[in-house]
């Protein structure tokens, strides 16, 4: 990896962006590296949840700006801005730990996950108007679908940054810890999925954004979701049961 590390271990992806010399802002080659990250976080039946942050006092501070000076110009990468704007299809859970600046794209990038655990030293924000432009990766539609529209236009046509509490205060970031515990509490949170099933953690995901597309509640829960058919069909389905009544730790397989 050239944009990122990454590491494995007890069913969790742990990717690292990492160019810190730019606060860990990304250009299309990064992006497209990340794309590949998680193209093959999605193809490892081992791994169940994948937890991204940042090196250094930044989690990502959106485009690179320098690299559209340069005169490079863009081109599209698997999966949107990060590898992640423009992924639907990954029902696997993805956790951001954001221990610094999370500025237009690289909110964007937290946005698309479905957890945010941030530092108290996070600073949050779409500042994309203030420099001529917009946050069309996402942005623009992830927030008012988070905490209504009047609370994030409230953010978005002022560019204005936000700390990480008033994050939590407007709905969309699910905890706020001191700098030097931030990991911590992101294990904690990862564990409590890992306990889980993991295609009834996949099948959970599903649902809830494929619902958010349907209007009607009655209509919504009469959908046919194929992620639930294979949960009801799985190996891990049968043990949840029979671990149940023999009053003991499931031991979840993953099919």
């Amino acid at each position: 990896m050239e944009f990122c590390t990454v590491e494995k271990a007890d069913h969790v992806l742990t990717v690292t962006l990492d160019r810190p010399e730019r606060l860990n802002a990304l250009h299309p080659p990064a992006s497209a590296e990340l794309g590949a990250v998680f193209d093959d976080y999605a193809a490892d039946d081992d791994l169940w949840v994948a937890v991204v942050t940042g090196a250094g006092r930044a989690f990502c501070a959106g485009n690179d700006l320098r690299y559209v000076a340069e005169g490079n110009k863009p081109f599209r990468t698997s999966g949107g801005f990060g590898g992640l704007t423009s992924r639907f299809d990954l029902t696997k859970p993805l956790v951001a730990a954001v221990n610094g600046f999370a500025l237009g794209g690289g909110l964007e990038v937290a946005l698309a996950c479905d957890l945010i655990i941030a530092s108290e030293d996070a600073v949050l924000g779409l500042p994309e108007p203030t420099v001529g432009t917009g946050a069309i990766g996402g942005g623009l539609q992830r927030l008012p679908r988070m905490i209504g529209s009047k609370r994030a236009l409230g953010m978005i046509l002022t560019g204005r940054h936000i700390t990480a509490r008033e994050g939590y205060e407007l709905g969309f970031v699910n905890a706020v810890v001191p700098h030097d515990q931030l990991m911590e509490e992101t294990g904690k949170w990862v564990a409590q999925i890992v306990r889980c099933a993991p295609l009834a953690v996949r099948a959970s995901k599903d649902v809830v954004y494929r619902s958010l597309d349907i209007p009607s509640l009655s209509d919504a829960m009469a959908n046919r979701y194929q992620s639930v058919w294979e949960m009801l069909h799985s190996e891990d389905f049968a043990e949840g049961a029979k671990a149940f009544s023999e009053k003991r730790p499931p031991v979840w397989k993953g099919r």
